[in-house]
């Protein structure tokens, strides 16, 4: 038997047990080195909403333990980062040249394909589908394959976001999500990025990843973007906050005819202004999860030192001091950034 952390209602974290895994037809079994604790697993442990189980723990990295008949792409003893699974080329959407929304890799994603676990990442051991795994990149340790699958999040978005060269960028939060966005915005040719975010701390960390300037929510951001930008606004603005009333805020510092991505998944809903955004002409993008593809182009970008993981690192923890640390997570004062979870960790 194996135990496993799940998030079963507000402010509940169970260490439950699952018989060891053992690989099926197509499928791997994982020894998982680290997992990281999203946004994601927070919110729910503050909502006490339904959350999928599967999904509980989702950005981990490990070991192949065991192959399951029909794989062979894979072996033994390969590393391996968690990934969504290619397109299937059979769905609907497949078949209407959509591969980019192709329902099976998007149930894949979100955990609910019929090859989903009982559980997630929060355990020793994990059995997924071999489509749901890439090879680690060798340049990579594994402290940093554990954040490929949060800074594949944010490539995606950026990816498939409006920005072109020489863009004033705007980020809204210095969470994880946001740290991540703020490189990938600099990789791909932003000329400056300004980054909202109240906490001292990871404002001092967003300046020394290379922010342009930080500046703290509300009437301070709207008069700085306007001052560097001789009151045009940006030409894009990320949201990764993940909060309701950030949505509004990120159309007001957006120029006339400039856009917003939205990252960060608020719980509620949002109130907004239709005036504001008609004439603005705001052009609105949204990104959830990634494409299979996305995972090799991050983790070369990571390995190559182009973006770096290591310093939004700041806690390793074990199974049995995770409850603890999503309390303090989700309570709001706290000087983490982004806390991975050993199982192998005994307290």
């Amino acid at each position: 038997m194996i135990r496993a952390g799940l998030i079963t209602g507000t402010q509940t974290l169970e260490l439950r047990e699952f018989p060891d895994p053992v690989p099926v037809e197509g499928g791997v079994v994982v020894d998982i080195a680290y997992c990281g604790i999203c946004g994601t697993d927070v919110h729910a442990f503050q909502s006490g909403q339904p959350y999928n189980p599967a999904i509980c723990g989702h950005e981990w990295t490990g070991t192949l333990s065991a192959i399951g008949p029909g794989v062979r792409s894979l072996s033994e003893g390969q590393r391996v980062v968690v990934a969504t699974a290619p397109a299937c080329g059979a769905c609907v959407a497949c078949r209407a040249g959509q591969a980019e929304r192709c329902q099976t890799a998007f149930l894949s994603a979100i955990g609910r394909d019929a090859a989903s676990p009982p559980h997630g990442g929060f355990a020793p051991r994990l059995a997924v589908a071999a489509t749901k795994v890439v090879p680690t990149d060798p340049g990579l340790t594994d402290l940093q394959a554990a954040q490929v699958e949060p800074f594949t999040v944010a490539f995606h978005a950026v990816r498939s976001s409006r920005l072109r060269l020489g863009d004033t960028a705007v980020v809204q939060g210095a969470g994880p999500i946001g740290l991540a966005t703020l490189q990938w915005v600099r990789a791909a040719g932003a000329g400056r990025v300004i980054v909202v975010e109240p906490n001292s701390g990871r404002a001092a960390l967003a300046a020394s990843l290379g922010a342009s300037e930080v500046v703290g929510p509300g009437a301070a951001a709207s008069d700085l973007i306007a001052e560097r930008t001789r009151g045009l606004g940006a030409d894009i603005v990320y949201e990764c906050v993940g909060r309701p009333s950030a949505i509004q805020a990120a159309v007001d510092l957006t120029r006339r005819g400039g856009s917003v991505c939205l990252i960060g998944l608020a719980d509620g809903d949002a109130t907004i202004s239709p005036h504001t955004w008609l004439i603005k002409e705001i052009v609105f993008t949204t990104a959830l999860a990634y494409f299979h593809e996305e995972f090799v182009m991050a983790m070369g970008m990571i390995a190559d030192g182009r973006i770096v993981t290591e310093p939004l690192h700041t806690g390793t923890v074990g199974l049995d001091a995770l409850g603890g640390v999503l309390a303090e997570l989700a309570g709001g004062a706290t000087d983490h950034v982004k806390v991975l979870v050993d199982p192998h960790l005994r307290s």
